[in-house]
Order: structure tokens, then C-alpha cells, then sequence
């Protein structure tokens, strides 16, 4: 069994870089390369297609949701230019936005979002929100002027005060300060009518009350629930992922295996290099689920640890270590293991082809006529013909190691 494996990804791997018995041109390696780039885009492409039918958990449970009910952000001092916040993000978004809530939301927050939706999709109600929050942002900046203003006072004063010569006029500055304190006292009135007035519409009511009404336990499962999915979700993703990919790949893997049997060199070109492809997010998917389910939450701590100490430079130093260190490993498993010199000579000697160029050799060439190379030396321990790079003599079998 473990023969028959270790046969089939040999002929898999020559496969990848052979053509006509012999190594592929750089032109074709390009084309194929070409080919290979756009199938991986592809793969990716449909695989974040297909997942996105699965339900994530900020479509769950999205994140106003969470805001209202677990982090208890929209209390009752604020939730009125929360809710305008959200209005005003929703009218000026760049992007057309989905006005439907998520059919599979969770039952705790599928109430809220509907009413906020009703909020939305009322023209008037939102461009009061929107007046509302233009009020509060003049009421910041003219008491921002009034600040400064009343600071260029009150030094005025002092150098009056010192007998210094002033830069301005007193009286000008005191009739600024005057000015834009009424201005602010305007703006505050106008501020508390515009509140009683949002506050009284019914759609502003429902909202407030099915905030007040979600209860702990209400809370807690909400909690529990997204705790379940945050940990469950990228294991049904991936489950997803690869019923997206299995068909392709027993349909590459079907392709390949016939193309050999049939001895079709082009077809086992493209084959191997689309079978190698499709196992490519295999890999990437897995590493991304364990590192999500196992030490991810791991990895934050370390890095707050370390940013807490002022650290953060040996994170990055050893992140760095290990991409070198990964990358040495790479190449000398690719190197030594699976393209290493002796075992392209064994190839090309069981082929009959030249054991330093890959040229095809008659039956009875003693040297290659494309490079010159002579194939043959003499047996250290029998003096017969052997291959030069043989691992062992092909008349008396002793190593040549």
C-alpha cells in the first residue's frame, strides 16, 4: 500500500516538471505557471463565495446588537445619539446597504434591528437625527470659541491689570465672550427641543423600550450562544470549504490518473499541476481553522503581555525567526527529499536517458551525443560497467556510497 502511494506521487511529481520524457522549457513553464495562478484565484474566489451562504456570527448576532445588549453601551444617557449615529452612518455609507435584516438572526437581537430598519426607512425621523446631531456638533464648536475667546479675556484683564500696553480692545473681547454665550445658551435650548421631540416619537419609544425590556437571562444566553458559534463557525466553515473543493479535486485526481494510464504527456501536465492546486487551500483552510480554534486567544495574550512591557519588538524579531527558520526547512526537504540530484539521476537512468543532461540515449551509447557525457566507470569492487551516478553497481550490486 504504502509503495503504491509512494509510486503514484513520484509519477505526480515528475509529472509536475516533465513533458515528452523531458523537462519542461522556462516559455511552457511560464503558461503553466500562468494557468496555475489564475485556477488558485479562482478556488479562492469560489470558496468565499460558497461559505458566504453559511451565517457568520456578526450576521448572527451583528454588532449593534451586541453593542445594546451585552456590552450595555446604549444606556439611557446616550442612546438617543447612538441611534442617530447609526442613522447618519447608514444614510451617508458609500455602498448600498441591505435594509432587510438577516433571515437567520438571533431571536434576541432580530426585534432590535427591526426597529432600527423602521428608523432607517423613515425620511423624516432621520432627517430629524440628522438635524440633532448637526445641533450638538455647533453647540461643541461654538463652546470651543467661547473657550478660547474667553482665555484672550481673561489675559486682556491681566495685562490691564499689569499696566501693559494690550493688543486688543477689552470691550470687543467681552462683547465676543457675550455673544457667543448666548449663542451657546440658542443652541442648548433648541438641543433640548429637538430631544423632547425625538423622544416622543413612537418609533424612538418602541426602540427605548425593547432595549429596557432585554432581560439578564435574555443577556446571558445571547452571550452563550455567540460564545457556541465564534468557536463552532470556522469548523462549519471549513466543512463547507471542502465540499466546495472535493469535487475538484477527485475530478483533477480522476483526470491525472488517466492521462498517465494513457500515457498523455500534455494532459498529465496540466493534470499534476491542477491536482497539486486544489490540495493548496486544503492545507491553507486547516492551518487557519487550528489557528483559530487553538492559539489564536493565546497568541493576544502573549502580545498584550508584551506590548505591556514594551516588548513589542521581540514578537516581530520572532516572528521573523520563524519564517527563516521555516523557510530553511522548505528547502532542504525540497531539495534533499523531493528534488534532490540522486534521485533525478535514478530517474533518468531508469528512463535510459543521459544521467547529466536528461537526453534520450540509444541502447548501445556508452557516452550522450547531445552533451558528451560518458554514462559508464568501473566497478570499484568488480571492475565491470556501472552507471557513473549509481547507487549501486549494476553487475555486483555493492554500494558505491
Amino acid at each position: 500500500m504504502s509503495s503504491g502511494i509512494k509510486r503514484r506521487f513520484s509519477r505526480l511529481r515528475e509529472g509536475l516538471i516533465t513533458l515528452d520524457q523531458q523537462r519542461i522549457g522556462k516559455a511552457v513553464l511560464a503558461i503553466v505557471l500562468l494557468l496555475d495562478l489564475f485556477i488558485l484565484v479562482s478556488i479562492f474566489d469560489g470558496l468565499g463565495d460558497h461559505t458566504r451562504q453559511l451565517v457568520s456570527p456578526e450576521e448572527y448576532i451583528p454588532r449593534q446588537c451586541r453593542d445594546i445588549v451585552l456590552d450595555n453601551r446604549w444606556h439611557a444617557d446616550n442612546r438617543l445619539v447612538k441611534t442617530a449615529n447609526s442613522i447618519q452612518t447608514y444614510r451617508n455609507g458609500y455602498r448600498k446597504q441591505d435594509d432587510e435584516p438577516h433571515d437567520e438572526q438571533h431571536p434576541t437581537c432580530q426585534n432590535l434591528s427591526s426597529l432600527l430598519r423602521n428608523i432607517k426607512q423613515d425620511a423624516p425621523l432621520s432627517d430629524q437625527l440628522n438635524q440633532f446631531l448637526q445641533l450638538r456638533e455647533q453647540h461643541s464648536e461654538v463652546k470651543a470659541e467661547l473657550e478660547r475667546t474667553r482665555g484672550a479675556y481673561n489675559t486682556q484683564l491681566f495685562e490691564e491689570i499689569a499696566q501693559q500696553p494690550s493688543s486688543e480692545s477689552g470691550s470687543a473681547l467681552k462683547a465676543q465672550v457675550q455673544a457667543k454665550t448666548q449663542r451657546i445658551s440658542r443652541l442648548s435650548q433648541r438641543e433640548i427641543e429637538a430631544v423632547a421631540q425625538l423622544q416622543a416619537d413612537d418609533s424612538i419609544q418602541q426602540l427605548n423600550a425593547a432595549i429596557d425590556a432585554v432581560t439578564a437571562g435574555e443577556r446571558e444566553q445571547l452571550l452563550s450562544d455567540l460564545r457556541s458559534l465564534n468557536f463552532w463557525y470556522p469548523v462549519k466553515k471549513l466543512a463547507m470549504e471542502l465540499l466546495f473543493l472535493l469535487p475538484l479535486i477527485l475530478v483533477f485526481y480522476l483526470w491525472n490518473s488517466k492521462s498517465l494510464a494513457a500515457g498523455r504527456a500534455y494532459q498529465t501536465l496540466i493534470s499534476s499541476h491542477l491536482l497539486v492546486l486544489a490540495f493548496v487551500p486544503v492545507v491553507f483552510k486547516t492551518l487557519e481553522l487550528i489557528y483559530d480554534v487553538l492559539p489564536k486567544k493565546f497568541l493576544q495574550q502573549v502580545f498584550a503581555l508584551l506590548e505591556s512591557f514594551n516588548l513589542v519588538a521581540l514578537w516581530h524579531y520572532l516572528m521573523m525567526g520563524v519564517a527563516i527558520a521555516g523557510t530553511l526547512a522548505l528547502i532542504y526537504v525540497m531539495q534533499k527529499k523531493v528534488f534532490s540530484a540522486q534521485k533525478i539521476f535514478q530517474k533518468r537512468i531508469a528512463k535510459g536517458q543521459c544521467q547529466q543532461c536528461g537526453d534520450k540515449l540509444g541502447a548501445d551509447d556508452n557516452a550522450c551525443s547531445g552533451c558528451g557525457f560518458v554514462q559508464f566507470v568501473p566497478c570499484g569492487a568488480c571492475d565491470g560497467s556501472t552507471y557513473v551516478h549509481g547507487q549501486y553497481c549494476r553487475t555486483c550490486g555493492v554500494s558505491r556510497g
